[in-house]
């Protein structure tokens, strides 16, 4: 029987069943990209709600496995040295899984390379410049009488948007007919600009590469779960 007691995170959310892995986020554009990733590689998990409140992400349970109190966060009981592995961090977690299992990457050194490559793009760059837009545009930041930092971010996200719309031209994914972990990191931060508003103000429906690129990803049987996976309540 696996033992996830020294797993402090365990006390608050326990494992049904511990010998499978344990997932624990909420439905953001970084947590839906673990829960699409387990998806579509099969992998049996299960999934606990980690909601966005001081009370969850920053609960002692919670910042024994992160202490940067971000979700999504794991642990596998199958780790790569014969014990439990507990991991956090969206895209680290996605290599993780993708080496676990061989699947996700490509088939070749230069599709790992390239998947990792715009797997970075992501981490470093929609994704952060696409969370501040939506601070400026949508939250707080929105009311500030000083509009320069918000035009700063729209005017990011319109390049970055650019940049993947010109990638994708000709192509089924991000790196060619394969689809991979850089998929699935990149396009539920696109989605995210329905919740921002902002999908006119960008241009969205001029990038019909962008647009087609989203069709396809949210056709897909994994990605319809894994974006309502954990549920929110």
């Amino acid at each position: 029987m696996t033992d996830l007691t020294d797993f402090k995170i365990s006390e608050k959310w326990p494992a049904k069943n511990p010998t499978v892995l344990q997932l624990y986020s909420f439905p953001t554009p970084n947590g839906v990209k673990v829960s699409i990733a387990l998806e579509e590689l099969g992998l049996p998990y299960e999934a606990h709600t980690v909601t966005l409140s001081d009370a969850d992400v920053k609960s002692p349970e919670f910042l024994s496995i992160n202490p940067n109190n971000k979700i999504p966060a794991i642990i596998d009981p199958d780790g790569p040295d014969g014990a439990p592995i507990g991991l956090f961090e969206s895209g680290a977690i996605l290599i993780y899984l993708a080496e676990k299992t061989g699947q996700l990457m490509g088939e070749t050194a230069t599709d790992k390379a390239k998947t990792l490559q715009w797997l970075m793009f992501q981490m470093g760059g929609l994704g952060p410049m696409l969370g501040q837009m939506g601070f400026f545009t949508k939250f707080a930041g929105s009311e500030w009488e000083d509009k320069r930092p918000q035009q700063r971010y729209v005017d990011e996200a319109k390049r970055l948007l650019a940049v993947l719309d010109k990638e994708l031209d000709g192509k089924e994914w991000i790196i060619g007919s394969h689809y991979t972990i850089a998929d699935i990191a990149i396009a539920p931060w696109l989605r995210a600009l329905v919740f921002y508003g902002v999908k006119e103000r960008l241009g969205w429906a001029d990038h019909t590469n962008l647009v087609n690129y989203l069709a396809r990803f949210e056709k897909r049987e994994a990605v319809q779960k894994g974006l309502v996976t954990p549920p929110r309540s």
